[in-house]
């Protein structure tokens, strides 16, 4: 399908993406981000992803694999506080700088297209595309994933594959000061942390993970690339969206 070769476009895409995002959540920013895993935490008991192009491989089992939870965290933080007060007491505050989960899929009967919240589109996890959006946490500090989705994993086999992403609707363009991590969790398994392996400023986008369906097992990937939109990182992907200004067409 056509994609936008417009640079300039994508990058009005983003923004209007944040302004649609911002009035479907009805906050400004997040306070914090309790589902944040320390990678240095040597108590946690998960796999981590922390490389560029580091894999980790699942078998299916017979039953299938369930109920799949997706999740993005982030640990945001503080900065010296500018105001009075605050440069008078050395106060320090939470650097204002949010984020947003999104998914691009691909079924093996060649159906494609996001799961994200702009622009509303929440998924469904019984019928097509068999994944759902939480929304937004809008505070960030309950226990857990600040944002999830949630896929149906009896229909694994009907995926071909996905490509799970972030992208900052609000703050400075600067990923080290927020860290952010997709927490997979398959029932049965230990959850899988991909975590960045570099970070980038000025580009708001970064394409963080991916699950292939390969003979119906899952092989995820940690891919942490950047972008200035979505129309770029799809045609890195080929995935072959339609992008439009604050809207998405397959």
């Amino acid at each position: 399908m056509a994609q936008d070769d417009n640079t300039g476009g994508s990058l009005n895409s983003l923004m209007e993406a944040t302004r649609v995002r911002s009035q479907f959540s009805g906050h400004r920013g997040s306070l914090g981000a309790a589902g944040y895993i320390d990678p240095n935490d040597q108590d946690i008991n998960a796999d981590f992803l922390g490389r560029r192009n580091d894999t980790l491989s699942i078998s299916p089992p017979p039953e299938g694999f369930g109920d799949v939870r997706i999740g993005a965290a982030w640990d945001n933080q503080t900065q010296p506080d500018t105001s009075f007060l605050g440069k008078l007491f050395k106060k320090s505050k939470p650097v204002d700088i949010d984020l947003d989960l999104g998914i691009l899929y691909e079924l093996k009967d060649g159906s494609r297209g996001a799961v994200q919240a702009f622009g509303d589109l929440m998924g469904h996890y019984n019928e097509p595309p068999y994944l759902s959006l939480s929304g937004d946490e809008r505070t960030g500090d309950a226990e857990g994933d600040d944002e999830y989705a949630h896929l149906n994993g009896k229909h694994w086999p009907d995926f071909k594959r996905i490509l799970v992403y972030v992208y900052i609707y609000q703050g400075a363009l600067d990923w080290a000061m927020v860290r952010p991590q997709i927490h997979i969790r398959v029932p049965g398994q230990k959850p899988m942390i991909v975590t960045l392996s570099s970070h980038h400023k000025g580009l708001g986008l970064c394409a963080i993970a991916g699950i292939e369906n390969i003979r119906d097992g899952m092989v995820v990937t940690n891919y942490t690339e950047y972008f200035p939109g979505h129309a770029e990182m799809d045609r890195a992907f080929g995935f072959g969206i339609e992008w439009e200004e604050g809207f998405k067409s397959a």
